[in-house]
């Protein structure tokens, strides 16, 4: 302990790829416009690449949390860096939607699914025994705040230099990544002779999974499935999705020009959001580690509701529309923390984080759906009002699954941890 533990180094890194791998979720957002304009294909067409993209990025994860306990952290990593920048480095070229689906939602997407939230525990929970909720806050407010921060520059990139010099940037700091991935990355303290942060003694090694990775992730749906907690934080993760990634994260932009701001203003908004997303999400870890996950989700959630609901009409007033994207920002990425806590107490550390990821996933297809749902019902309807209302109300009902969770495990979730 009296030099840098190598957890801190390990946590470093998957800040850096968390943060910088952000730049894919974030440019659809900047993309939709100016695809628009030079091609006239439609918010709802465009949106369904996006939306896929957003989809594997979730249904992805739990695979990847199984792959990464059969192959390993780096190189898991490794292959889905190599996967986002030949998407990303191939979209330039596109003349037609379906290459924008195959390039951007499949192939990016696939890559994606392995970089993401589902990340965040693994490293968490293999490297820290001490401040693993603060260490969960702070690598999701660098996934998170990634997303929003960047913003501003890649609108001011596309609009001085055109969408293609942007994307072609994404995949330049994605392939930069790669060398110190392979660098820095390990898998496990125990590979290098060490026990995780906080803990005394010498390391214990830890064998490998057996059975075939993909068949221990349909076992841990399976299981799931059976399960009350699951099915309950399942049910409030895709509403959280939907309400954040999808409606927000991808229309957010042209919601904000439809009201009369530049895309470099409406990215200044969301990058605004992203400042608060860090606070909040740093907040959120600290808050996790000494009160009820429940209570938490809850509240995160009726927040949600009230912003979402105030927003349509808040762009009127500037003092207005700054209180509602402060509580958004706050709020955005907040749930994460709580809910790796509660995966961790109803199915054991290593279960966990596959049970995690399954939840990921399916906060993924609120994500998915909703972006697409957001470009077809803004085509339809001609306003993103009654959209934004939607979702303030399905928000209220993602904290009353959150507080029907259970307070502990039931009888065989307490055997299984024994």
């Amino acid at each position: 302990m009296h030099r840098l533990h190598y957890a801190w180094v390990v946590a470093g890194v998957t800040l850096l790829v968390l943060a910088a791998s952000a730049g894919m979720r974030a440019a659809p957002g900047v993309l939709l416009p100016p695809l628009q304009r030079e091609f006239g294909w439609s918010a709802g067409a465009i949106s369904f690449a996006f939306g896929i993209n957003l989809l594997l990025y979730g249904l992805i994860g739990p695979f990847a949390v199984a792959v990464m306990d059969r192959w390993g952290v780096r190189r898991t990593v490794l292959a889905s860096l190599a996967l986002i920048v030949a998407g990303a480095a191939a979209t330039p070229l596109i003349t037609a939607t379906w290459q924008l689906t195959v390039l951007w939602g499949l192939v990016a997407g696939l890559g994606g699914g392995v970089i993401s939230m589902v990340l965040v525990p693994v490293v968490a929970g293999r490297w820290f025994t001490v401040h693993r909720g603060v260490v969960t806050g702070a690598l999701t407010a660098g996934a998170a705040a990634g997303t929003l921060l960047l913003l501003p520059l890649l609108a001011w990139t596309s609009e001085t230099f055109g969408w293609r010099a942007m994307v072609l940037a994404i995949a330049g700091v994605l392939a930069a990544l790669i060398p110190i991935t392979a660098l820095w990355m390990r898998d496990r303290p125990e590979q290098i002779g060490l026990r995780s942060y906080g803990e005394t003694g010498p390391p214990r090694p830890v064998p490998p999974p057996a059975g075939n990775p993909f068949a221990r992730t349909f076992s841990a749906l399976g299981e799931g499935l059976r399960n009350r907690t699951f099915l309950l934080l399942a049910g409030a993760f895709v509403i959280c999705g939907a309400t954040s990634n999808g409606f927000v994260g991808t229309h957010m932009i042209p919601a904000c020009m439809e009201f009369g701001f530049t895309a470099v203003q409406s990215a200044g908004v969301v990058a605004a959001m992203g400042v608060f997303n860090v606070i909040g999400a740093l907040a959120s870890g600290w808050l996790t580690d000494r009160f009820d996950s429940r209570l938490l989700l809850v509240g995160y959630f009726v927040t949600r509701a009230i912003a979402l609901a105030f927003l349509p009409f808040s762009f009127d007033s500037p003092v207005g529309f700054a209180i509602v994207i402060m509580v958004s920002g706050l709020d955005w990425v907040a749930t994460v923390p709580p809910m790796v806590k509660l995966c961790t107490q109803h199915f054991g550390p290593e279960r966990g984080s596959l049970m995690y990821g399954w939840i990921n996933a399916i906060h993924q297809v609120g994500s998915g759906v909703a972006a697409f749902a957001g470009g077809v019902l803004r085509d339809h309807l001609g306003s993103y009002l009654p959209i934004f209302l939607a979702a303030g109300a399905i928000a209220l009902v993602a904290a009353l699954f959150a507080g029907l969770v259970r307070g502990t495990p039931d009888g065989a979730a307490q055997q299984r941890l024994a």
